[in-house]
């Protein structure tokens, strides 16, 4: 096996020599460069498996040669070294395309995990983007900007900030991201940011220790601590109180955590992902999101499309989701005929793909057979206005929706849920809990009656 070799680019003699030194320890062959020209001739001649390099070169700085190697050597991952608290130059070099960055004064563990996980990266680029081609489906234009982008992203270890409507499959791309990436093979941790109170948020992502609050009987890990190794994926990430902000952005800067009535600081090792539905900007110019957290997670944005925008990719998509919700249930020959695929093209999707897969699951259930046909949907009718091309990028009128009907859609949903699980709870009691006689009772089949006890929580 070829001996992995690290390219340090700095004009200090000293740190050269400490890089070297740490850098041979770990069984790696090391070069050494004092200028940027010193160091492109040498990128070009040894190829190495890693760039490290210092931002103030004698006659260049470090972002130069981190955008000289993604042009021609893309395959060769660079990491900046960053004076102390210079956090406009870590995200300079990240924007540029940095692998990642460390700062000065250099701390050997955090170099020596930095350097394993960049080594950890294929040489060859196209593996990700194949990676990620078979995992995310359809071919129309936004989807194709969208593999080549997360392909990239999953080779750095910069912030990822992704942006797009409820339902649109950021988690998908997010997870994409890590498993494609050198952080595969630790934890994907995902936490909904809107979910969590707000007294416990500090203890959830940070942990506490014995005795720090009433109720802490024991020390307890928290998220960023559950992620090292891994990818910590913050999704609707806008409703973070102001006050948790502030401490997520230490958090992220310095690359540790306190945990709730620690005494000391503890380093972490974390990808940090982050999502929201919600213009970000907007939330800082309105005052509700700190700017210079923004500033910090945004980094590099994504935004993935809504289903209106990739309407093509519906037949493919629903095609695939079905077979997976089938697949569960040990069906290996559902599908959908003509009449469901035109009825599924007429409706808006306001809860994109996770909406699509909601009515395909509800769909499957009803049916009598294998195939599903146009009858066998339920679209609910606050939004069931036909798709609209032409109409998609004019206004909000017709293919899309705005804030109040997103939200009466949804307690229509919860009413009307509410309302069937009234009326088979009083079946199911009428018959004495057998669920055969209550699906006669009821003049649905038993498959359709199993479904929508699970879905209303009445299967156990």
């Amino acid at each position: 096996m070829t001996q992995q070799s690290v390219l340090i680019v700095d004009d200090e003699p000293d740190i050269r020599e400490l890089l070297d030194i740490t850098l041979a320890r770990m069984g790696l062959e090391t070069h050494c460069a004092a200028t940027l020209g010193e160091a492109i001739e040498k990128v070009a001649e040894i190829q190495p498996s890693l760039c490290l390099t210092d931002m103030r070169l004698p006659d260049g700085n470090g972002i130069t040669l981190v955008e000289h190697i993604q042009e021609h050597f893309p395959h060769i991952p660079v990491a900046m070294i960053t004076a102390h608290g210079s956090v406009e130059t870590a995200i300079s070099a990240l924007k540029a395309g940095a692998f990642d960055f460390i700062s000065k004064p250099i701390s050997l563990d955090s170099l020596r995990k930095l350097v394993n996980t960049a080594l950890k990266l294929e040489d060859d680029t196209s593996i990700a983007s194949s990676a990620v081609g078979h995992e995310l489906i359809g071919s129309a234009p936004v989807i194709q900007m969208l593999r080549k982008q997360i392909a990239k992203l999953a080779r750095s270890q910069a912030p990822v900030h992704i942006m797009g409507e409820s339902g649109s499959g950021k988690e998908v791309v997010a997870r994409l991201i890590h498993n494609n990436g050198p952080r595969a093979t630790g934890a994907f941790v995902a936490v909904n940011c809107g979910a969590i109170p707000q007294e416990l948020m500090e203890s959830e992502l940070f942990g506490h220790v014995k005795g720090s609050f009433t109720g802490a009987t024991q020390d307890k890990m928290g998220l960023f601590e559950a992620a090292s190794g891994g990818t910590l994926f913050l999704d609707e990430v806008a409703d973070l109180p102001l006050a948790m902000q502030v401490k997520l952005l230490r958090a992220v800067q310095e690359k540790a955590i306190r945990p709730v009535g620690a005494s000391a600081e503890e380093p972490t090792d974390i990808r940090l992902l982050s999502a929201t539905h919600k213009d970000l900007a907007l939330e800082v110019e309105e005052g509700r999101f700190r700017k210079d957290l923004f500033y910090r997670i945004n980094v590099i944005d994504l935004h993935v499309p809504s289903l209106r925008d990739r309407i093509d990719d519906l037949p493919e998509l629903a095609q695939a989701l079905l077979q997976r919700i089938a697949a569960e249930s040990g069906n290996d020959h559902a599908h959908l005929d003509a009449s469901a695929i035109e009825a599924l093209a007429q409706y808006s999707f306001p809860g994109n793909v996770r909406e699509l897969e909601n009515i395909l699951e509800r769909a499957l259930a009803l049916s009598d057979g294998d195939e599903i046909s146009a009858d066998d949907f339920q679209f609910p009718g606050v939004a069931s206005a036909p798709h609209r091309p032409e109409s998609a990028t004019a206004n909000t009128s017709g293919s899309t929706m705005n804030t109040s009907a997103k939200e009466a859609y949804g307690d229509m949903e919860g009413y009307l849920d509410d309302v069937e699980r009234q009326i088979i709870s009083t079946a199911l009691e009428e018959s004495r809990w057998n669920k055969t006689a209550t699906a006669k009772l009821l003049g649905v089949s038993f498959r359709s009656l199993r479904y929508r006890l699970k879905k209303l929580g009445l299967d156990e």
